[in-house]
């Protein structure tokens, strides 16, 4: 069984390597280097931080957010990434740490749950769908991919949203 739990600064270096792998794939990021933990950390929401373990304790994937704007309009609306280690991938994770981290959400008066995903990236795309995130528009040529079999690449993005239906815009 899959342990989610919050997140803390000494899950950096596994979060970090997962993350790197999510980068070399090509598949979940424009990004080309993990940002450091200070980056991380200054960058994403304290309580919407998780990561999951495996029955070793071993940590097989994390989920995080970020505000998607300062003005207070916004202060309910988070993008997030989900990563899941390569030799973890299809197993669930993803979906657990989607639940707990909706539930999280929701508990902090997010009403909006927002991310861009590759549209080759059929796994993802399921397990959002999956937990209820539909797709709201397509972003075309958006950036040029830095690494992976996409490097140089015009990539298009898929936005998705997850609107809570307990959690409403104040």
């Amino acid at each position: 069984m899959t342990e989610v739990r919050e997140m803390t600064p000494a899950d950096w270096p596994a979060v970090e390597e997962i993350y790197a792998q999510g980068i070399e794939d090509g598949e979940a990021t424009f990004e080309v280097a993990t940002p450091t933990w200070q980056t991380f950390d200054a960058g994403k929401l304290p309580e919407l931080r998780f990561v999951a373990a495996d029955e070793r304790g071993a940590l097989v994937g994390w989920i995080a957010a970020s505000p998607v704007s300062s003005r207070p309009a916004y202060c309910g609306v988070v993008e997030h990434s989900v990563y899941i280690s390569r030799d973890a991938r299809g197993q669930g994770i993803g979906r657990r740490l989607l639940e707990v981290f909706i539930t999280a959400a929701e508990g902090a008066g997010i009403w909006t749950i927002q991310s861009s995903i590759f549209p080759e990236n059929a796994a993802s795309l399921r397990l959002h769908e999956a937990a209820g995130f539909r797709v709201v528009g397509r972003r075309e040529r958006i950036a040029r991919a830095g690494v992976g079999p996409h490097a140089g690449a015009w990539r298009d993005t898929l936005l998705i949203e997850r609107r809570s239906t307990t959690v409403h815009a104040v």
